[in-house]
């Protein structure tokens, strides 16, 4: 395993080779070990390869691997995860983004691909009705049991982190940085708690420095592995529009909190809703009706009311169909009896209710 892993961090360390390109090499190659093992005649045949890049793996390959044998040491002195993207414990949902990283470093203890996974960003400076929201609305999301993940910065992110943590949620910090150091340090008391339910993950090998250019590549990573990006305050100009605007390019759902005009850490959610790039939320109820999410207590309280709410007729029609796997129509009919017509109007209706399911070849059953 550790050999393996000593490729797959090599991949990565290879001057301008990004995650896209070393896919690509791997896909051809067969696995990491394996791209280092090629002729370069081999290497500059791969499309999208050619000669430039086929230089670069040949004359970077021994810095690769003395860098990858370094960070295996770090690794195991620190217990991180590293998660390959042909790996089972990888995040799926960056499966689907083609810039998704190679290799993620994690800290910590949790199940990346949960049922439900939420991203809330938003400004550094938050105010109070920032904040408020973004801790009732985990409050409120807490029972689809989601992971929250965020970026650990000030403002809107931590108070997401803190609003997890509260409400016995799995979350996870993505840094902009390696996993030997953390930034801000104010929020080092923050992190260990988000380690024992949750993870620091990061893309980056030990001793990166937190960089500007570093953020927008953290922030893909925010994006790509939820299924949907809440905005929860942003000046006009702000980080987290960046996580928003990748969000979309993933085809990911994208939420925002307006705010009053003139409001410059709501000036940019207001934009993002008004350009159709974000739709507008005032509670959790806007999430789980856009994503289809309803806790089994709601839809079994639902059903009971559509039950009881039924005519003769329609409870005449469920009770058959509650005898029975599926049936046809025509069976139904005679076993209801009905006419055809009154039949086949009445699955109609009950099937906009959800009650009833049709299948193929004119058979129902109960949904």
């Amino acid at each position: 395993m550790n050999e393996q892993l000593l490729y797959h961090i090599a991949i990565t360390s290879i001057p301008n080779i990004g995650d896209v390109t070393a896919k690509k090499l791997i896909a051809y190659c067969g696995s990491s070990e394996q791209v280092f093992k090629e002729k370069k005649s081999v290497l500059e045949k791969i499309p999208g390869i050619g000669p430039v890049n086929a230089n670069k793996i040949i004359q970077h390959k021994t810095e690769a691997l003395a860098i990858a044998e370094e960070e295996l040491g770090f690794i195991s002195k620190n217990e991180i995860t590293p998660l390959f993207f042909l790996n089972d414990n990888y995040p799926r949902r960056l499966l689907h983004c083609e810039d998704g990283p190679v290799l993620l470093y994690s800290k910590g203890n949790i199940d990346f691909n949960n049922q439900k996974v939420i991203s809330v960003v938003g400004t550094r400076k938050a105010t109070e009705y920032g904040k408020g929201f973004c801790d009732q609305l985990i409050k409120d999301l807490a029972p689809h049991n989601p992971t929250v993940v965020s970026g650990l910065a000030y403002g809107i992110d931590v108070c997401a982190h803190k609003a997890a943590i509260k409400n016995n949620l799995s979350t996870v910090g993505v840094l902009a940085h390696g996993l030997d150091r953390l930034y801000p340090a104010q929020h080092k008391s923050v992190a260990n708690q988000m380690t024992e339910k949750g993870a620091l993950l990061s893309d980056f090998k030990s001793g990166t420095k937190p960089d500007r250019e570093n953020f927008p590549k953290r922030n893909r990573i925010v994006a790509g592995m939820s299924d949907l990006t809440i905005v929860v305050e942003s000046s006009k100009k702000g980080g987290s529009l960046i996580t928003a605007y990748i969000a979309n390019d993933y085809n990911r759902d994208v939420f925002a909190l307006p705010g009053r005009l003139g409001d410059s850490q709501s000036e940019g959610c207001n934009n993002l809703i008004k350009s159709h790039k974000a739709a507008l939320i005032q509670s959790a109820k806007d999430i789980e009706y856009v994503m289809g999410w309803q806790t089994k207590k709601k839809v079994a309280q639902t059903q009971t009311q559509l039950f009881l709410e039924l005519t003769p007729e329609q409870k005449t029609i469920t009770a058959i169909l509650s005898k029975q796997d599926k049936i046809g129509v025509d069976e139904l009919s005679l076993l209801a009896k009905m006419t055809m017509s009154q039949t086949t109007s009445l699955l109609l209706n009950l099937e906009f209710d959800g009650l009833v399911k049709s299948l193929p070849g004119k058979m129902y059953k109960l949904a």
